[in-house]
């Protein structure tokens, strides 16, 4: 008897469900208007529940904001956040004093650890176009020795993220985004960027990847099996209108467990482009206890947490503006604590030499 390719198939909600290692992917795709002087939208905020609006009205959501869309301080501990903005752009602050913009492609992974608060705001700064933002949100758990890690981000700039692409025999391309995970295909080998060193993905054996998929119209291609024994994978169909997946055909939008162990050749058999977000990883298998932003191993370290939030707010808030904002100029950057600056090589010719 053939062992299945799909192990099992869930429409697409919010968040999306994940897979251990992984606790969840959230999909922000918000078509925003042109900016008003204060970097928020150009448009009527009547009908929306500032501070908690999810509507999705017009196309496009406040979140936590109430002026600029975002999500302005909120604690985390436990985990890591792998933050991957498309368009649009992010501005990061937090309670370790570091700041950051990013977006167009970059990457920003950010190890909680031990406790960190942080603000992601979404500055629209074109005031006489649209300003579209897209992004994945992903959070991948620390096992329970990397729990009360420092905590710290790193950025992974889109021109230093390695890509892969290919054409197929009728000359269709597809394109794949490396940001975790090595990915070897007909004889080209991609290594990743280097993840957090607390970080699950920095363990050899974890097998953790992260990649996007981007498909042309009628292009093949087939899904490196996984390397390692354990691993478990999801594949998230989340554009496009059909494709075929080991054969089969998926024609709504999906989260996919494959078997990790086997290749799989995706095709593209619609008439518009097809992308994918592909998860996989060795589970960490321990007990997760959550408690909103905090995931621990057990109820008693839920409480430890709270209780050490409460007594520090994890280093508390060192910006007088409680949902900052960087500036109207777009260029991006970031800030570590201790005043280490980077930006992207596009932008910074002499990063190399910082």
């Amino acid at each position: 008897m053939t062992t299945p390719t799909i192990l099992q198939s869930k429409p697409l909600g919010f968040p999306w469900e994940t897979i251990d290692p992984f606790l969840f992917c959230a999909y922000h795709d918000d078509a925003y208007p042109r900016a008003n002087a204060g970097m928020g939208p150009a448009a009527s905020l009547t009908g929306r529940a500032i501070g908690q609006d999810f509507s999705r009205k017009d196309g496009w959501s406040m979140y936590h904001g109430e002026k600029v869309p975002g999500f302005p301080p909120h604690p985390h501990r436990g985990f890591e956040t792998v933050t991957i903005v498309r368009k649009g752009l992010i501005d990061h602050s937090d309670s370790l004093g570091a700041t950051a913009r990013f977006g167009r492609g970059d990457v920003q992974w950010l190890t909680a650890g031990k406790g960190i608060v942080h603000a992601e705001m979404f500055p629209l700064l074109d005031e006489q176009n649209d300003n579209p933002l897209e992004l994945f949100q992903i959070w991948l758990n620390l096992p329970a020795r990397s729990k009360m890690s420092a905590p710290h981000f790193t950025m992974f700039w889109s021109p230093d993220i390695p890509r892969l692409t290919t054409r197929d025999d009728q000359g269709c391309s597809t394109e794949v985004a490396v940001i975790a995970g090595r990915l070897q295909d007909a004889g080209t080998a991609l290594a990743p960027l280097s993840p957090p060193p607390d970080s699950w993905a920095a363990q050899a054996d974890a097998d953790v990847a992260i990649w996007t998929i981007r498909m042309a119209p009628g292009a093949r291609w087939t899904l490196p099996a996984a390397a390692g024994a354990g691993t478990r994978r999801q594949l998230y169909f989340f554009k496009g209108s059909a494709v075929r997946i080991g054969g089969q055909p998926v024609t709504g939008h999906a989260a996919i467990e494959l078997r990790a162990g086997a290749a799989v050749e995706l095709l593209n058999s619609g008439s518009d482009e097809a992308e994918f977000l592909l998860l996989q990883g060795k589970p960490i298998a321990e007990p997760v206890v959550q408690y909103g932003p905090f995931v621990m191993n057990t109820q008693a370290e839920i409480a430890q947490t709270l209780a050490d939030y409460q007594r520090t707010q994890f280093g508390g808030w060192p910006f007088a503006d409680d949902a900052p904002v960087h500036g109207r100029e777009p260029a991006r950057f970031a800030k570590h604590p201790g005043g280490r600056e980077e930006r992207p090589a596009s932008e910074d010719p002499a990063r190399a030499l910082r």
